[in-house]
């Protein structure tokens, strides 16, 4: 996987986050261009909340065709919409209602249903919006947990060997709760996957990931290979402090 990876490391958070909405404002473009819309599929956790922020912000609100861009989401816990945990929730207050963005654009896990029912309703959502088109996402970002777990792809669980393109439940024994998320199939099939990794608690995971001998098992984030798409990891200096030189 490493290897074909783009790796852009900067001096600080800051930084790989402003650069980020950068890409994200240049990859609209595209899509919207190409296709007339631009679908993502969005990150739960504290890293991503920062950069919902601020592409809802006064420098970047306008530089992107909202109205044509379509939210998803790479894995969602198993807690009501209204529940402090909820990564629609999350993304909701620091991004959808400040830019305003109309319901019908967003596209959440029912968590009201059990959590195979509300996986398969999911599965059948993301088909219905590609239609006849492949189904692949413009853009999947992507977080990196300190235990190299990515979406809810947890280390020893039964879903990193799912090889349907689609939803799943799990249920994560370390969490003792179910989650909801995107199979690595379905990651992988995105035209463009992003990472967004930054702080030294995430090190030793970037190193494992982008430099360690494969093993999924302990690694999951080694699942991420785009088929045919590409894969940038976008890190500060602190979360890359472990990589190899050159790297």
């Amino acid at each position: 996987m490493a290897r074909n990876s783009s790796l852009h490391i900067f001096p600080t958070p800051a930084e790989s986050l402003n650069r980020l909405a950068d890409f994200f404002v240049e990859l609209s473009a595209r899509a919207t261009q190409a296709r007339g819309r631009f679908s993502v599929a969005l990150s739960g956790g504290s890293s991503p909340k920062k950069l919902y922020e601020l592409l809802a912000s006064e420098e970047y609100r306008t530089r992107v065709a909202w109205e044509k861009v379509f939210f998803f989401f790479g894995d969602e816990r198993y807690v009501p919409p209204t529940d402090a945990e909820s990564n629609y929730r999350m993304a909701r207050e620091a991004m959808l209602e400040p830019l305003g963005i109309a319901p019908a654009q967003v596209f959440a896990v029912d968590t009201a249903l059990p959590p195979a029912e509300a996986a398969r309703q999911y599965t059948q959502a993301i088909e219905q919006f590609f239609g006849q088109e492949e189904t692949r996402f413009d853009l999947m970002l992507l977080g990196l947990g300190d235990n190299s777990h990515t979406a809810s792809l947890f280390p020893h669980t039964p879903v990193l060997h799912d090889a349907t393109v689609g939803a799943r439940e799990v249920f994560v024994e370390e969490k003792q709760a179910y989650r909801i998320t995107l199979t690595a199939p379905l990651l992988n099939l995105a035209r463009t996957t992003v990472f967004l990794v930054y702080g030294p608690d995430k090190a030793a995971a970037v190193q494992h990931v982008l430099a360690g001998e494969r093993n999924i098992e302990e690694y999951p984030a080694q699942l991420i290979a785009p088929i045919s798409g590409e894969l940038h990891w976008f890190l500060d200096e602190a979360a890359a402090s472990r990589l190899p030189p050159g790297r």
